[in-house]
């Protein structure tokens, strides 16, 4: 309809706890005013559909719902998307803003942290800027400035770099490529993994790596059980491994 209002995109961050044995009370991480405002949204996109309902009820057991979960409009982002990412453009995300062009607030929602960071979400926002929908994030946890900020590596310089690969040798020589950017330029390098590939990937980070590297992990973040660790390689060697092979982790080199 020629000159009606739009609605705005939210980006709204979701609890680090997705997946774990336990969750964390939301206003423990959640600030009462992004509840508040995600509380009046009826128009969802996400990464799944079950996640979202159970995130929408546990919002709604501190700040209530405009509408009942089981009346709220979910769609999810493609299964390729979560496969590939949509980072690169390849996917155009606006026919998903339908609901926004007709004047509804949408809400981009991811299974943890904040949507569009290490997560799908990027092309949505993208086209929210392209059909002039204004965009507005809210504040919530972000794993990964939680756990640079937590490893004592260089916060003023960094790049996440995302998963690495699963072949070992490839993972190698990429692992080695990172400590060179980390060492010569001072950039910390930051990574992820997805639980039950822990054990790997910590293995072939010591066997890589110099021993003068700093090597921090953090898991379980906003979580009773959440740790930081950061030593330098050549002590790490002679230790066991901070973490389990079933949470999610964020990794870190630098100096």
């Amino acid at each position: 309809m020629t000159g009606a209002i739009k609605g705005r995109l939210w980006l709204v961050p979701a609890p680090l706890d997705h997946g774990c044995a336990s969750q964390v009370p939301l206003p423990e991480v959640m600030p009462a005013g992004t509840l508040q405002a995600a509380s009046q949204i009826t128009h969802w996109i996400c990464e799944n559909a079950k996640s979202a309902r159970a995130y929408l009820k546990r919002i709604n057991d501190l700040s209530p719902l405009a509408l009942p979960v089981r009346e709220q409009h979910i769609v999810e982002l493609p299964r390729a998307v979560h496969k590939h990412g949509d980072h690169d453009g390849s996917f155009d995300a606006r026919a998903l803003l339908a609901s926004a062009l007709l004047g509804h607030d949408v809400g981009l929602l991811s299974e943890a942290g904040m949507p569009a960071v290490a997560d799908p979400g990027s092309s949505v926002v993208r086209a929210a800027h392209d059909l002039g929908i204004e965009v507005r994030p809210l504040v919530g946890p972000v794993s990964l400035l939680l756990a640079l900020a937590a490893s004592g590596l260089n916060g003023q310089n960094f790049a996440f770099v995302g998963y690495l690969p699963q072949d070992a040798a490839q993972r190698m020589q990429r692992i080695q490529a990172l400590e060179s950017l980390a060492v010569k330029q001072g950039q910390s390098q930051l990574f992820i993994e997805t639980p039950y590939r822990n054990a790997v990937l910590w293995d072939a980070l010591l066997k890589a790596l110099a021993g003068p590297t700093r090597l921090a992990v953090s898991s379980g973040l906003t979580l009773a059980g959440g740790l930081t660790r950061s030593k330098s390689v050549k002590d790490w060697r002679a230790l066991p491994a901070p973490i389990t092979n079933d949470t999610p982790a964020v990794f870190a080199i630098g100096r």
